[in-house]
């Protein structure tokens, strides 16, 4: 149950018959006063006009007379008072009761009050939902912009490296032969080398490169540059020659190169 915080009191009370009746008896105006307090009492333990100190215990007129602040002859006066008038009545238990409890009570205000507040609750729990699914929504759309950057940003990377490896390969060609700069002629198609024979070639070049580490390299990415199947694998050592002495380390380019006479037909 909701909690009881008013009770309601006509604003004729007065001029109610029993009210005068009990102002008119010897301490009348403390019994009305009494009577108005069992009426809060009875909210605070909101059980349909019950009054009691625990649900298993009830009052007794001592109890009553310290928690009211009255002199237990007075209270005793005023419980009798009030159950001849029928206002009071006392179970078979000993807990007191008001027979009339309901008229203290705005039923139809108070069940106003209990759906105003169950639907304020919906609207609040509606609300927090749809917070939660936006902020959800927006998560998820910046993951997938923040993807689709990356995505963006190798593949550009991987064509700027595609053009420098053509570029280099091309120049490279042309200083070998003496001749200004063409396009790579069609060859045969591409046989990988042995480890031996990249060492030979890297050993009659004296340029330091591990052989070994050339072969694991290109044999793990299939033998490709990018997207294009290498062509001459001379030309690619040679690449790798430029790249480490612009910078790479252990005869590998910091950024694989992109070498067009490394390239072979795609079959």
């Amino acid at each position: 149950m909701a909690d009881v915080k008013w009770i309601k009191i006509t604003t004729d009370m007065f001029d109610n018959r029993k009210i005068k009746h009990l102002r008119k008896l010897p301490d009348g105006n403390n019994i009305v006063l009494i009577w108005v307090m069992l009426l809060t009492m009875a909210g605070r333990c909101n059980s349909g006009g019950m009054i009691f100190l625990t649900e298993n215990i009830p009052y007794t007129p001592k109890m009553l007379a310290d928690e009211l602040d009255f002199e237990e002859a007075t209270v005793t006066l005023a419980l009798q008072a009030l159950e001849r008038l029928g206002m009071v009545s006392t179970t078979a238990n000993g807990f007191l009761n008001l027979p009339g409890w309901e008229d203290h009570q705005n039923i139809e205000g108070m069940e106003k009050i209990r759906e105003s507040k169950r639907l304020a609750q919906a609207r609040w729990r509606e609300k927090q939902k749809t917070i939660a699914a936006a902020a959800e929504n927006y998560v998820d759309s910046t993951v997938d912009s923040t993807e689709n950057k990356n995505n963006n940003a190798d593949k550009d990377k991987e064509e700027d490296i595609e053009r420098e490896e053509e570029k280099n390969s091309i120049l490279s060609a042309s200083d070998e032969a003496g001749e200004q700069p063409t396009k790579p002629k069609r060859s045969k198609r591409f046989t990988p080398p042995e480890v031996d024979d990249v060492a030979a070639y890297c050993e009659e070049r004296n340029n330091g490169i591990d052989a070994q580490h050339f072969v694991d390299y290109y044999e793990a990415r299939g033998w490709m540059i990018g997207k294009n199947r290498m062509k001459d694998w001379k030309a690619a050592v040679r690449t790798w020659e430029r790249n480490r002495d612009g910078g790479g380390t252990n005869g590998k380019p910091e950024k694989p190169a992109y070498d067009a006479g490394a390239f072979g037909t795609i079959l």
